[in-house]
């Protein structure tokens, strides 16, 4: 049983791996077009530091953005803006400390931007984790489920006002999930979401992925419900060459090198979807949508569950301690 519930995800997961590297064999990452100017509108990106997220803030704040890095390390997070700044990049870039896997610092973060008066156009959920071996969060939380899922949940609910307030009919404001093909291999457990019978970092990965899923279809459905103008979508970068590897088995890691040099896709490659995703005229007021590769694609059949997406839409505003406010969103529609 123990072997079982740790083999067939890892199977599953590589399965998906290498399905993608298979496709990125064949076909190139999709040229960014030419995207319109965003002067005069905030975004947040979550782990903007470094790898997608950096390549991601990065682009936004050339088209002008004001632009907060949210993450966990101020040094690197530092060094970004001064980057930034050197390239003479048009937007502001600023550096806000973040925790994702403490509930209390995503909080804070919130409460911080509140209180600054900013409004909020782009929210890029990015920030994310892959392959830790089992550890809980400071809040009695599976890592996993926390920093990938979790607090971007809560970090999105916090900030839910200001980007309704924010967007406009014509000029939404715009919710990014970062998503990936693993999330095919995903099951949500919601008997077990901290994976405690039988922990599996894979398992726990791909859950975490497909929850972010769940999570986009749920809150755009409940946001148009209420006729605000919101959109939220999911995004799948593909296989990139970052940081988010380093935790493989060393077999493992000593084959993705050589073939990371010829088929992963590179950070700027893999943050174009959600450079995309954020401000191109074409999504302009379009959610709902599971983005690869610059194509609306079907995401996985239980992504689509609409009893399961609620089901743990409940669970995680009673995990995170805040009230189901989608019941306030469909009583003003």
């Amino acid at each position: 049983m123990w072997l079982f519930s740790v083999l067939l995800p890892l199977l599953r997961l590589y399965l998906c791996g290498i399905k993608v590297l298979i496709y990125q064999m064949f076909n190139r990452s999709f040229t960014l077009p030419v995207l319109p100017r965003q002067n005069g509108r905030v975004a947040v990106v979550t782990g903007g530091t470094r790898g997608m997220g950096y390549e991601t803030a990065r682009h936004l704040a050339s088209l002008g953005m004001h632009v907060v890095i949210a993450g966990n390390e101020r040094e690197e997070g530092a060094a970004a803006v001064r980057t930034f700044q050197e390239e003479g990049v048009e937007g502001k870039v600023e550096f806000v400390f973040l925790d994702l896997t403490s509930l209390k610092s995503v909080r804070q973060f919130a409460q911080a931007f509140a209180d600054r008066g900013l409004p909020l156009h782009v929210l890029v959920n990015n920030a994310g984790t892959m392959m830790v071996p089992e550890r809980q969060t400071e809040d009695g939380f599976e890592f996993h489920f926390t920093l990938n899922y979790l607090g971007h949940f809560l970090l999105t609910n916090l900030l839910l006002d200001t980007l309704k307030r924010s967007g406009r009919p014509g000029r939404c404001s715009r919710i990014i999930n970062m998503s990936s093909a693993t999330h095919f291999a995903g099951v949500v457990d919601m008997e077990d979401l901290n994976k405690r019978i039988c922990y599996s970092s894979h398992a726990a990965y791909s859950q975490s992925k497909l929850a972010l899923v769940l999570f986009t279809y749920y809150l755009q459905e409940q946001l148009a419900a209420g006729g605000f103008p919101v959109t939220v979508n999911a995004v799948d970068p593909g296989m990139v060459d970052t940081a988010l590897y380093d935790n493989l088995w060393s077999l493992a890691q000593a084959m993705k090198k050589p073939v990371a040099k010829t088929l992963f896709r590179t950070p700027a490659e893999g943050a174009s979807i959600s450079i995309y995703a954020a401000a191109s005229s074409e999504l302009e007021g379009v959610g709902a949508c599971y983005l690869y590769n610059s194509h609306r694609i079907q995401s996985s059949d239980s992504s689509y569950d609409s009893e399961l997406q609620a089901e743990l839409w409940k669970k995680s505003c009673e995990l995170v301690g805040i009230r189901d406010s989608c019941t306030s969103y469909q009583s003003t529609a």
